[in-house]
């Protein structure tokens, strides 16, 4: 959450500064503001809101130069005004930061003991402080930013730049994500790729520690005691188009259309049909390894925690391995049973989750092998990973996740039929019949995309409603989950997501003729629907019993739901544990054309940033 941006080099960099923060507008929108040091100096101009009003200021009048950061907030420690916004300015100094400094309020005593004033309630320009006064004792601006951080405790991602030493941006890096971005005649830093994927495709992810002197002619790499440190130059494969809306409205529209090609990209390579088996490029995952593992413990957040619930169910029925699935956010205050025969499984879109990645370190401290299944190359999370199961979504900028979930199950099914061949549970011919279900889902995704004008009729049809509950049961109740939680992200309508069979245990109390109900209701194969449906019938049955308006995503072909559904939305048909893949795509359109059609931001909502760096 939050996002920087900064650049050093022979172009006027104001423009070039919002153009980035507009790629890193999903990390927060509470207010915005860029900092340039010319030949007049050092210009701060900040503004409440969205981006849109800090480019009116500047349109106004924009400050010359060609060093510069900028950021884009999203609020922890004060709540969103001109002032609180970033960049905070203080004795010629200006720094951006992500992050929460935990000992902020002592240092703040002490700094006002020493007649500092403070313009914020923020905690970050106590940084601009602390730089300040070193730079003051004579040090130069690198030396001054370790004596500052010397002084903190917490979590940041930091970028300064001083009227002192023109030409030159610090940064350093704890817990939240940089990347630095490399160019001929100048060079960016960012919290996120896309904020520069227009300048260079040449990056370096900064680790836990990293420090770094940023110029026009180049970047030096140390630790914060100034020892040199080296980092692979990564060249990034995503265009700078792959992060615009394409002719769409919303971001989140164009990513809910990526799925099918985001899907195709996941699986390229890596199943083997003709071989009935899966290579895995990242994971050293072999059977000697497998052999001393005995249980899976996943541990994710929010959307990826849904697609990890679905992911437990497809290793524990192709590998026969037990799974445990943790909330991470909980995972890591309590005394976890994990040890050197567990596999720790950390799931993530960003890679940089702070709840995840704190998580992560817990079970591998303990002994746990970590793989970490996410989307964005080098990040926090993939470092820390003996294996890695990249998704390759592409940059997802909605902040309701859409492909990200259904890309991580891709990958969890990649993993499960892996795991399942190397302890021999599942033999070549069956997982030959997994796999080729797998190579179709590309085109099974966009025959249901297809539906998307019957999917936005019942959409609006319901769009009214104060409350909505999706039921589910077995594979489809994490998508009943997940549809829920993309519905109150995007439209603020209260959803929940339950297991169909718990109906009876408490929610069918709230069912009444002002209550829609979204039931998740495909058959389970094409020769047998199976016993999930035959009870979510039943589930159907007794919703309508009490005045309950129906909308029905179910298989196409089938007669009876539709026959007992207000509205019935027909999917195909493919491999139950692939189902999800199949059957989360109307849950998503459907949130989307609702929020949509009530106005909300769909791609921005309220109080929520893409990705949760911060506890």
């Amino acid at each position: 959450m939050c996002g920087i941006v900064g650049y050093v080099g022979d172009e006027e960099c104001a423009t070039l500064l919002v153009d980035g923060l507009r790629k890193l507008e999903y990390r927060g929108y509470d207010s915005a503001g860029v900092a340039v040091l010319g030949k007049e100096g050092l210009s701060v101009v900040r503004a409440k809101g969205k981006l849109a009003n800090l480019e009116k200021r500047l349109g106004e009048q924009t400050p010359r130069g060609m060093t510069g950061i900028g950021h884009t907030r999203w609020a922890t420690h004060g709540k969103p005004s001109d002032e609180n916004a970033h960049p905070h300015k203080y004795g010629g100094v200006a720094v951006v930061h992500n992050g929460i400094i935990e000992n902020h309020l002592e240092l703040k005593e002490t700094l006002a003991r020493a007649g500092h004033k403070f313009a914020s309630e923020t905690d970050t320009e106590i940084f601009a402080h602390l730089i300040a006064d070193e730079e003051k004792s004579g040090k130069t601006l690198p030396d001054a930013v370790r004596g500052a951080l010397a002084k903190v405790k917490g979590t940041y991602a930091l970028a300064v730049m001083s009227e002192r030493s023109p030409e030159m941006l610090v940064v350093a890096k704890n817990a939240s994500p940089l990347v630095l971005g490399l160019g001929e005649t100048c060079n960016f830093v960012a919290s996120d790729v896309p904020a520069i994927l227009a300048h260079t495709r040449d990056v370096i992810f900064l680790e836990e520690g990293d420090f770094a002197v940023i110029t026009k002619k180049g970047v030096q790499l140390t630790d914060r005691a100034g020892n040199k440190l080296a980092r692979a130059v990564r060249r990034i494969d995503w265009t700078p188009t792959m992060a615009e809306k394409n002719g769409h409205k919303h971001f989140m529209h164009k990513e809910i259309h990526e799925q099918a090609r985001a899907l195709t990209d996941t699986i390229r390579g890596r199943a083997s049909v003709e071989e009935g088996d899966v290579y895995l490029d990242g994971c050293k995952l072999d059977a000697k390894t497998v052999a001393g593992l005995n249980k899976v413990h996943v541990v994710a957040c929010g959307t990826s925690w849904h697609a990890s619930l679905t992911g437990k169910l497809m290793i524990e029925t192709l590998a026969r391995m037990p799974v445990e699935v943790d909330l991470a956010s909980e995972f890591r205050y309590r005394q976890p049973l994990v040890d050197s025969r567990t596999l720790c499984v950390a799931v993530s879109q960003s890679g940089e989750t702070a709840d995840t990645l704190g998580s992560f370190r817990e079970a591998k401290s303990r002994g746990a092998r970590g793989l970490a299944i996410c989307n964005v190359v080098g990040s926090a999370i993939a470092r820390e990973a003996e294996d890695v199961l990249y998704t390759h979504a592409g940059p997802e900028i909605g902040v309701a996740s859409t492909k990200a979930f259904t890309t991580q199950l891709a990958a969890f099914f990649l993993l499960a039929v892996r795991l399942g061949r190397l302890r021999g549970t599942l033999d070549a011919p069956t997982a030959r019949k997994h796999l080729e279900a797998l190579r179709e889902l590309p085109m099974l995704v966009e025959r249901t995309l297809k539906h998307e004008a019957e999917i936005q009729q019942a959409a609006y049809k319901f769009s009214a409603s104060r409350d909505l509950l999706f039921l589910g049961r077995g594979p489809q109740f994490p998508v009943a989950l997940e549809g829920a939680l993309k519905l109150k992200e995007i439209s603020y309508i209260h959803a929940e997501g339950y297991a169909a069979g718990e109906m009876k245990h408490g929610p069918i109390a709230l069912i009444d003729e002002n209550m829609p109900v979204m039931v998740l209701a495909p058959r389970e194969s094409e020769t047998e629907p199976g016993v999930n449906y035959e009870k979510i019938l039943g589930n159907i049955q007794e919703v309508k019993a009490r005045g309950g308006r129906v909308i029905a995503i179910c298989s196409e072909g089938d007669t009876m739901v539709p026959d007992l559904a207000e509205c019935a939305i027909a999917i195909p048909q493919t491999n139950a544990l692939l189902q999800p893949i199949i059957s989360v795509i109307p849950t998503q359109l459907f949130s989307y054309h609702v929020a949509d059609h009530r106005g909300t931001d769909v791609d921005q909502p309220r109080n929520l940033a893409k990705s949760v760096t911060v506890e």
